[in-house]
């Protein structure tokens, strides 16, 4: 009797599924609970993810900013699970099936990005973002975990017409706005992980207590009145990242420079010329790869799952040395830092008439080159980023009376126009 009490007891114990802790540099260590987590932390297409950057090409203004997408997706996921700790103590009903969903999503949000992250979406594929690719490869990893993943796709879907959607999003949409909204834990973690390996200390926000101020109220995600200032530092950080880090002039002329290499190889390899790549890169030079022959094609998905940095790299080191002059100058300027250089204006300062007919006649006399070629050369590029957009999903704060006013509505701050919608810049690009 005593040994089967015994064995009783002991049961649930060998059964326990072990868990794996991360010692991140941001947040300590972030602890994946073992089962359904951990197996999308070890599925090959979030492994992916740490071989592609974070932040593109920004390291060739703040050398340390070489994270990964992998890196960010667990410090999101972390996030994630804090927030809905602090949700669940203030009495938010939420299922364990719906945390570990939640969770679920929040790691797998960035699966569809693509070698550099944000700056090749284009270049590659037409017509299609990285988060419809996300929804599809979720789906498959659905399919590879026995479809353990369907409610985790249910709630990070939110249009009707992404791909697989059934028209209606998920019943508690508060747990679709802690993945994507203008106050997610996507947004908490890339600036305070951003901001750490930049070195940008501007960017640095409160995460922990903007956590703590989180409730949800009439079915949305709300932060409460004490917590307003932590929200303005928030929207302030992120103006500040995305003028110093994102749309850094340098770190743009750079990501130009590497769009208009890859768009001249893909040019000569249409031409039937060749031109080195894995196999991999070259099903998306040899065609152009539309959102229906991706959709519609198994091997435009094989073969995207398994793009990341290192095949354009190494692509680059070898066409640095190809016959064709535009494909060597872009790829040997751009593995030795040669950077485009960057005119930047405004409204305040327009660009000047004619400068562009003007750079076109100097840039033909000096690289001595026909000027059909010149456009792989110069780029002309409009950036700029609202930080906050009241037309949007936006910040709600919950007043001590009950009653939900907008950010912008009570900040002094956030109600001058210049930081709401800001300005757009134009910069010139050109080879030196």
């Amino acid at each position: 009797m005593f040994f089967s009490r015994l064995f009783v007891t002991l049961r649930p114990i060998e059964k326990m599924k072990s868990s794996k802790i991360i010692n991140d540099p941001v947040f300590g260590f972030i602890t994946i609970p073992g089962g359904l987590l951990l197996n999308i932390v070890k599925h090959p297409l979030m492994q992916r993810l740490g071989r592609i950057g974070q932040l593109g090409l920004a390291n060739m203004v703040y050398p340390g900013a070489r994270h990964t997408r992998f890196q960010h997706s667990l410090g999101a996921f972390h996030l994630t699970s804090e927030a809905i700790l602090t949700l669940q103590r203030k009495g938010v009903f939420i299922f364990d099936s719906e945390a570990e969903a939640v969770q679920s999503a929040m790691l797998m949000h960035d699966i569809g990005h693509g070698p550099f992250s944000h700056v090749l979406e284009h270049t590659l594929i037409n017509g299609i973002d990285h988060e419809d690719i996300s929804l599809m490869m979720m789906e498959q990893m659905n399919r590879d975990l026995g479809g353990q993943l369907t409610l985790a796709i249910h709630i990070f879907r939110d249009r009707p017409d992404q791909p697989g959607c059934q028209g209606r999003s998920y019943a508690k949409r508060f747990l679709h706005q802690l993945i994507s909204s203008q106050l997610d834990m996507d947004r908490l973690d890339y600036l305070c992980r951003d901001s750490f390996f930049t070195g940008v200390t501007e960017g640095a926000i409160g995460s922990a207590r903007i956590i703590k101020m989180l409730n949800v109220a009439d079915d949305r995600l709300v932060v409460e009145h004490k917590g307003i200032y932590s929200i303005e530092n928030f929207i302030t950080s992120r103006r500040l990242m995305y003028w110093q880090v994102y749309l850094h002039k340098t770190a743009v002329a750079a990501e130009r420079l590497l769009v208009n290499m890859l768009l001249r190889a893909k040019e000569l390899r249409m031409a039937g010329h060749d031109v080195f790549a894995t196999p991999q890169l070259d099903y998306f030079l040899r065609q152009d790869v539309s959102r229906q022959r991706f959709c519609g094609d198994p091997e435009a998905m094989r073969c995207y799952a398994q793009l990341d940095d290192s095949d354009v790299w190494s692509a680059m080191k070898v066409w640095q040395h190809h016959p064709d002059r535009v494909l060597a100058m872009l790829s040997t300027a751009l593995l030795n830092r040669r950077l485009m250089k960057v005119e930047v204006y405004d409204e305040q300062q327009p660009m000047p008439p004619g400068r562009i007919d003007e750079l076109r006649a100097t840039l033909a006399k000096r690289l001595d080159m026909d000027s059909e070629l010149l456009h792989y050369f110069m780029s002309e590029v409009t950036v700029g980023k609202d930080a906050y957009n009241a037309n949007d999903d936006h910040i709600d704060i919950l007043q001590q009376d009950g009653s939900l006013r907008d950010i912008a509505e009570l900040s002094p701050l956030l109600s001058q126009q210049r930081l709401v919608q800001e300005p757009r810049k134009h910069y010139l690009c050109y080879y030196r």
